[in-house]
């Protein structure tokens, strides 16, 4: 966003293959180039590449900003996020997690999930406080859903739907010759009204959000949204 004030934690829901990945890293991107604090990336393992772009999008000076961290399991995870008080430096003006669905895999307990979403957002708001009046930390975590006709009871969406009222839900779309097309969905909390948008990717890697065209019977995502992303 172009405002310096974060937003509202964010769950951004998603199958394989619906650019969870290359939005995060397109926020952190953008985060590190407004002139604030740096942005801490979690993942469970590094990225295979960077995704393209042209100009200042893959500025060194950007990636410079964005800090990689690998926690290999969910206790290394939250021993990360209860650390994050003794870590020197500014605080990050951003914090994301990628691949939420691996560290919940380990337990399927329902406290487990709680409790990790707690401490996420807990690592948020200090940060935040380190941060300053009026600007704060944002929290962007990527949680990859069951895709239609899979068997298994899934992932407790409808409990860190609890934790994260503001979702976006993406779904892949049928791309046009030499681009990757995602339709996200941003449902953000009771704060404001639904939108949905198309998300472009060219062959570059340049990015281009643009409204998502109304059509009269467009069932839209609603069945995701509304079922809490199970099948």
């Amino acid at each position: 966003e172009d405002t310096a004030e974060a937003g509202p934690p964010l769950l951004l829901l998603g199958g394989r293959g619906s650019g969870k990945t290359a939005l995060l890293f397109a926020a952190a991107l953008e985060a590190a180039g407004e002139g604030r604090g740096p942005v801490l990336f979690l993942t469970r393992r590094p990225l295979q590449s960077l995704p393209r772009g042209t100009g200042a999008a893959l500025d060194p000076l950007r990636l410079q900003k964005i800090r990689f961290q690998y926690p290999p399991s969910t206790r290394e995870l939250l021993q990360l996020l209860c650390s994050a008080h003794e870590a020197r430096g500014p605080a990050p003006s951003l914090l994301l997690l990628d691949g939420l669905e691996e560290y919940l895999g380990e337990d399927p307990g329902p406290q487990d999930p709680a409790h990790l979403a707690a401490q996420l957002l807990d690592t948020a708001a200090y940060f935040s406080h380190q941060t300053g009046t009026g600007q704060g930390c944002g929290l962007i975590v990527a949680l990859q859903t069951q895709e239609e006709g899979v068997s298994g009871d899934g992932l407790p969406v409808s409990l860190l739907q609890r934790y994260f009222p503001a979702q976006c839900w993406l779904q892949a779309e049928t791309p046009g010759p030499g681009q990757r097309s995602l339709r996200a969905c941003l449902d953000p909390g009771g704060l404001g009204p639904r939108e949905e948008w198309c998300v472009a990717f060219r062959p570059n890697g340049e990015m281009t959000i643009t409204p998502w065209p109304a059509q009269a019977g467009d069932p839209s995502l609603d069945k995701g949204s509304s079922s809490g992303g199970q099948p």
